[in-house]
């Protein structure tokens, strides 16, 4: 069997005996094992990083992008094996793999505008003959811990942007689906890349507690859970470490009784069904502002959810594949049979679904719930599977009173005609990424993506202009030149311009 090892220095390098099953979620078939690294084998990684700082750190900012560009090239020509790789051990469509990879791409073409982003300020004479200016200066060893359902895309969020800055990186990727990140990096380093810059090491929560408590670590960056963005914000800042930690959603979407119910229901069956809703920016709650356009919206998205096409990632033309493992399947088959006891209003079931062909796939096929309340756990949880809930409400300030009662501020969008709504909603709504019309607002890789609230621990979003500050430090220098025939007196005051 395939084993997916690490890349420490440049060099694939295999663990030391520990090893996880990697499966193929349409067939429920164990394909791969990723090995899984120890402490020993962290320290190899950071060593490694450590050793490449120094000549990269003093690499100019334009030949760090030189190297991006070939990275972007090679990404593109590749564009139809990484999609695959991320099929066979995701499950999301081809479809879906390529648009993952698209965007992931976006951030390496503005991690190429390096000489650019890395400029500081300039003030000449602040003072006589002082001039004041700002450096942007790396941090040195970083690391990123990324998700399983986006094994490109949230990876090229991280280390292109901290590479370009001047740092090094390390990467631990989701042990579920290894073999497309893996199979990026190795691309990364056929463009160029010096040997040690970047490592990727397979691991877990020994892998992740060897980053936290490594001193020569000063960063890190995380997407997942909330409970474990949590515990690595907490444990990374009382050892000093600058941490941004992306945890979970509950990305709510508001309908106004003017809306355009046709666009809004194709946004809704692409936001909700997508990627088997395995998205933190997920439509997982309708709010109807009023029974009319909730009824109408029932009426019309019932047929739709029952005609999604629905089979093995890596066939062409689906809308949805499988989930991730056979645990998260069975954790959204719980969410449903909870959400039927609860009282809710089970109009589409996707719990009985069998793929012919593929029977033992981790399939779960798109719910449909109505009549829901805020006290149900497929309200308050985060599901990550194909459940849409509606939510009914009486206005639109009932439905932003819901939105900012939640714990979670990822995600939200309002779907209507009237710009006074939209703009009171944007203003007023307690969420980090606010879409009107638009069912998924994740902003393009020129700005930065985060949450509010339990989303989002840290001060500075992911990727953009805010990834250029969390993968720099920021250096103020004054400097004097007296002239040669001039003596001033000693100053006793505090200097100023006055």
């Amino acid at each position: 069997m395939t084993i997916v090892n690490h890349l420490i220095h440049g060099e694939l390098t295999a663990g030391t005996g520990r090893s996880a099953d990697v499966f193929n979620p349409s067939t429920g078939e164990a394909t791969k094992k990723v090995a899984l690294a120890d402490r020993a084998t962290m320290q190899l990684a950071i060593d490694s990083a450590k050793s490449a700082f120094p000549a990269w750190r003093n690499t100019p900012p334009a030949k760090r992008a030189q190297v991006m560009f070939r990275f972007k090239q090679l990404l593109e020509q590749h564009e139809a094996t990484i999609s695959k790789l991320i099929s066979e051990e995701h499950g999301k469509t081809l479809e879906d793999a390529a648009g993952e990879l698209k965007r992931g791409i976006e951030n390496v073409e503005f991690a190429c505008a390096a000489p650019e982003i890395l400029k500081g300020e300039y003030s000449r004479n602040v003072g006589p003959n002082i001039d004041a200016w700002s450096d942007m200066q790396p941090i040195g060893v970083v690391a990123g811990i990324t998700p399983f359902n986006f094994p490109a895309m949230v990876p090229l969020w991280m280390y292109p942007l901290a590479i370009v800055c001047g740092n090094c990186f390390i990467l631990k990727p989701s042990e579920r689906d290894p073999s497309s990140t893996l199979y990026i990096a190795q691309l990364l380093i056929e463009a160029g890349l010096p040997k040690g810059v970047l490592n990727v090491v397979h691991g877990d929560k020994e892998a992740v507690d060897a980053l936290i408590e490594a001193p020569e670590v000063k960063a890190l960056s995380f997407v997942g859970s909330t409970p474990i963005a949590e515990y690595i914000y907490s444990e990374g800042t009382k050892r000093g470490k600058r941490v941004q930690a992306l945890g979970g959603a509950k990305n709510h979407a508001v309908l106004m009784p003017d809306a355009d119910l046709d666009n809004a229901v194709s946004a809704l069956m692409g936001a909700a069904y997508g990627s088997c809703g395995e998205r933190c920016m997920a439509i997982s709650v309708a709010v109807c502002v009023g029974d009319q356009i909730a009824d109408a919206l029932v009426e019309k998205i019932v047929p739709q959810i029952k005609a999604l096409k629905i089979g093995a990632g890596t066939s062409c033309g689906l809308d949805m594949g499988p989930l991730v493992t056979g645990a998260a399947r069975d954790k959204v088959k719980g969410y449903i049979d909870a959400g039927v006891a609860q009282g809710a209003s089970l109009v589409v079931d996707g719990r009985d679904l069998v793929v012919a062909g593929h029977e033992n796939g981790y399939f779960v096929g798109g719910t449909l719930f109505d009549r829901v309340t805020p006290e149900m756990t497929i309200y308050t949880d985060e599901i990550f599977g194909p459940v849409l809930c509606i939510v009914r409400v009486g206005s639109l300030e009932a439905a932003m009173q819901l939105i900012n009662d939640h714990e979670y501020g990822n995600g939200t969008c309002i779907f209507t005609r009237d710009g006074e709504a939209a703009r009171l909603f944007c203003d007023e709504i307690e969420v980090g990424m606010v879409g009107v019309n638009v069912p998924l607002p994740v902003p393009v890789s020129y700005h930065s993506f985060g949450g509010w609230k339990r989303s989002l621990f840290g001060d500075l979003h992911a990727y953009g202009p805010d990834g250029v500050r969390f993968y720099t430090r920021k250096k103020a220098i004054t400097q004097r030149w007296p002239q040669r025939a001039s003596h001033e007196a000693a100053q006793f005051a505090f200097p100023s311009n006055g």
